[in-house]
């Protein structure tokens, strides 16, 4: 994915057209209300962002504008800002149709005004959608509206309302046309002129809101197997057989699981509810139950029964199911954002030389070295660094695999190895950890390292691009490496759907995911920064003001023109213009340039205000960079700042801590050297373990045993845990007890409750002996039978340990439903995740 950023200004004007200064003024005082901040500040943020300024952009280098928004905010205020203008837009067009019907009237006007959604706006124009080939349209036309008034407005019998009625030679619509429409007798007319009083009716707006809110008070979802052939295939959907709960509180993964099933139709699904009650709702409306004779009292409440049955119920339950559809939707893509930006804003190990291992048993231990710029490092005959070995079976080459890793450790002085966590993993690791035993002179440290979408990236064309000469099976050890050195600049290389932290991902607006986490992906980038010597294509992309040629643009000059000496040089780079200059500079870094000031986060428009200070300090740059008691000498009062779009106390802060980084301290998990499968668990075992996913029902969990396991959500602490997400985030050390273990079907369930009284047992990282060790960028756990989403730690037969991907979806927040010890029992547990579409496998 590339940055959209700068197409916002064609896509922001596009939304606006037709809307008028009151309709903005409106949108921005609800923005405000909605999000708790001060109109000015969105009108501030609105002026900009329509402009073709971004997000990042706006959050870091115009605080003084918004006075002080985030990125988190801005992001809020965008998307609503967005969705706001396009209901502006909708709701002016269906007034615009309204009122060229006729129909437009002031209690309609205000209801279209006060419409809180896209769905609500659609009810509301439904009753008036012209449908020349309804029956009711039909009926108009042959002239049976008279004989409608009659029966609702008259104390009048059927027969006699029809006793003056004339059935036109020839029935035409509105523009002309004629109708084939058969009225020759009684009974079809009478059918024509309910048609009629059914479609006046459906235009009771207010009834139909009442009857709603009833009906999904005591709705239940009831879902079943499609067919008995289905009952085997569809065995991942099992609890969903036979199965109803209350529409109002079904939890948004269910849901989803429901909604997969039917897709895969292997579910059908179907809402239950009372008729009779809302029925009557419609007979008292109407004052049916009072009229006469009977036969007219007949005729109503059959138009009545249709009206419900036909009409407004199905609509109905269309409207409820479509809403939550909606609302576990946004969910599961907050929570695959949430768990996207904690993973690419793991720690980095920094500049050192890492040896990439991807681990396999038929077809090797493939491994790479790369140097503390990324690259693969080069032997004395300017070849590329890569070894293949064979010690585990058939080959069973232990001793020759050994010798050729201890001679690249210590030919090459390695600091660090990076194992991926796949097929031989822990054989792996175990093997190299003999290696490092064996000679103390060896100062590298062993860390396990996810390398979910590794093989994704190996096959890319961006891989081809980047390594080229360089086997596929081998390029998937150079990213394993590079993950351990710089996570963010190697994951934005694969598609998030492929890293393995989503639920339910490919049942979601494809669309909406997409922009979701481009713009975490974006934030990401931006919040740390590239240097943009070094920066590849892939991450380049996401700087604010960049798109993909642009990038691209970059690193082509690069190449052709050797290292950027100053930011301002990138103004050569063929379509790097004022615009784009001023939106990604602030973020490019320019190490060792001729400038200090080109490798911090201080943008180029801020350089004077920097040399006012110094003037002022009488220092020079190098005295005052990251000198925090110097710069406190500095009186921004009395520095003249004409560009009041400039935070003086934002520069000065940036120049405190140049180009800070804001990701965590570099820490990992110990994994226990003799659990090294879900053979060697037992309950009441005690282990350390990383976080690898989060989800509203909980968290999941590695420990080394090639599969993840779940600390459900009320096994994470003595007290209630009302979000997951509160307690923990991927990456996260934590210290978890085995309670129950169900090797057949791969599954563990983990506790972080303390067996006594007392807090949640979470790993204190500060204490963890090997401080060079990594928070593991792990994927989460969890599959689903479609292959998306949170994966689990088992293996696969795959030599490159190739995973399905497959998904858990978010619960609703409040889990006091949930919060049963449910991981407790290995039927229930199993229960749990086969109902948020978790199945084993990787």
């Amino acid at each position: 994915m590339s940055s959209t950023d700068t197409q916002q200004p064609s896509e922001a004007q596009a939304a606006t057209q037709g809307l008028d200064a009151t309709t903005h003024a409106n949108i921005h005082n609800k923005l405000a209300r909605a999000l708790g901040i001060k109109t000015a500040q969105v009108d501030a943020f609105v002026q900009m962002y329509d402009e073709g300024a971004t997000v990042p952009f706006i959050a870091r280098y115009r605080k003084e504008k918004t006075q002080n928004l985030d990125d988190t905010q801005l992001r809020a205020l965008e998307k609503a800002l967005v969705y706001e203008r396009d209901m502006a837009v909708r709701r002016a067009k269906i007034t615009e149709l309204l009122r060229a019907q006729g129909n437009l009237t002031d209690a309609l006007q205000d209801r279209i005004d006060n419409a809180e959604s896209k769905l609500e706006l659609e009810d509301i124009y439904l009753p008036y959608r012209p449908r020349r080939r309804s029956l009711a349209a039909k009926a108009r036309a042959a002239g049976l509206q008279v004989v409608a008034d009659a029966l609702q407005n008259q104390a009048i019998t059927p027969t006699d309302a029809l006793a003056d009625y004339q059935l036109p030679a020839e029935i035409v619509d509105d523009s002309g046309n004629v109708i084939e429409v058969d009225f020759s007798d009684a009974d079809k007319q009478l059918a024509g002129a309910e048609a009629i009083i059914i479609d006046e009716w459906t235009q009771s707006l207010e009834l139909l809101d009442t009857l709603r809110t009833s009906f999904a008070k005591t709705a239940s979802i009831v879902s079943s197997v499609a067919s008995d052939e289905k009952r085997e295939v569809g065995e991942k959907f099992k609890d969903y057989f036979e199965h109803s709960e209350s529409l109002a509180k079904l939890p948004n993964h269910r849901l989803l699981a429901m909604l997969r099933g039917r897709q895969e139709n292997v579910l059908a699904l179907k809402i239950e509810g009372e008729d009779a009650p809302f029925i009557e709702r419609i007979t008292q409306h109407f004052d049916i139950d009072s009229t006469t004779p009977d036969a007219r009292r007949t005729f109503l409440l059959d138009a009545a029964n249709r009206l419900w049955k036909e009409k407004w119920r199905p609509h109905i339950e269309h409207r409820l199911l479509t809403e939550k559809r909606l609302v576990a939707e946004a969910d599961a893509i907050d929570v695959f954002a949430s768990n996207l930006e904690h993973l690419l804003m793991s720690a980095p190990a920094g500049s050192k030389v890492i040896l990439g291992v991807d681990p396999g048993i038929r077809h090797g231990v493939k491994m790479a070295l790369i140097n503390a710029q990324g690259h693969v490092m080069s032997d004395s005959e300017d070849k590329p660094v890569v070894a293949t070995v064979y010690p585990f079976a058939p080959d069973n080459k232990m001793t020759e695999a050994k010798a050729v890793i201890k001679d690249l450790l210590t030919t090459y002085n390695v600091d660090l190895i990076a194992i991926g966590n796949g097929t031989a993993s822990r054989e792996t690791d175990a093997m190299i950890k003999e290696i490092l035993s064996s000679d103390s002179a060896i100062q590298a440290t062993a860390v396990i390292v996810n390398e979910s979408g590794a093989s994704v990236y190996s096959a890319s064309e961006l891989a081809s691009d980047e390594l080229t000469g360089l086997d596929v099976s081998v390029r998937g050890a150079v990213s394993i490496a590079r993950r351990l050195q710089d996570p963010l600049s190697e994951l934005v290389k694969v598609d998030p759907k492929a890293i393995g932290v989503g639920q339910y991902q490919h049942d979601v607006n494809q669309n909406q995911l997409a922009d979701r986490l481009d713009k975490v992906t974006q934030d990401s980038v931006n919040a740390v920064g590239v240097d943009v010597n070094t920066a590849s294509p892939a991450i380049l992309a996401h700087i604010a003001g960049l798109n993909r040629n642009v990038a691209q643009q970059i690193v082509n000059y690069r190449q052709e023109h050797g290292a950027f000496a100053s930011r301002e040089a990138l103004k050569n780079v063929p379509r790097f213009g004022a615009k784009t200059f001023e939106q990604a500079a602030g973020f490019l870094r320019v190490r060792d340039g001729d400038n200090p000031l080109d490798a911090t986060g201080v943008h180029p428009e801020s350089y004077a205000l920097v040399d006012s200070m110094l003037t002022q300090l009488d220092k020079t740059l190098p005295d005052v960079l990251g000198n925090q008691a110097a710069l406190d000498g500095i009186d921004t009062s009395t520095i003249e700042n004409s560009d009041g779009n400039v935070s003086l106390r934002a520069i000065v802060s940036e120049l405190a801590k140049p180009a800070h980084d804001p990701r965590p301290e570099f820490k990992t998990a110990s994994f226990r050297d003799d659990v090294n499968s879900i053979k060697d668990l037992q309950e009441g075992m005690v282990l350390e373990g990383v976080v690898t996913n989060v989800t509203a029902f909980g968290c999941f969990v590695d420990v080394g045993v090639h599969q993840d396991g779940l600390v459900h959500i009320s096994q994470m602490a003595n007290d209630f845990v009302a979000d997951p997400m509160n307690r923990v985030k991927p990456g996260d050390i934590v210290s978890v007890r085995v309670i129950s273990i169900d090797e057949a079907r791969g599954r563990i369930g983990f506790s972080m409750k303390p067996e006594g009284e007392g807090k949640p047992a979470k790993k204190d990282t500060a204490k963890t002996e090997r401080t060079p060790r990594p928070r593991r960028n792990n994927s989460g756990s969890g599959s689903s039978a479609n292959n998306d989403g949170a994966q689990n730690k088992r293996r696969s037969s795959n030599e490159r340990g190739k995973r399905k991907e497959q998904g858990a979806s978010k619960s609703p927040r409040n889990n006091a439903a949930e919060q049963k010890p449910a991981a407790n029992k290995i039927g229930t547990f199993g229960a749990l995740l086969q109902e948020a579409g978790v199945t084993k496998g990787k």
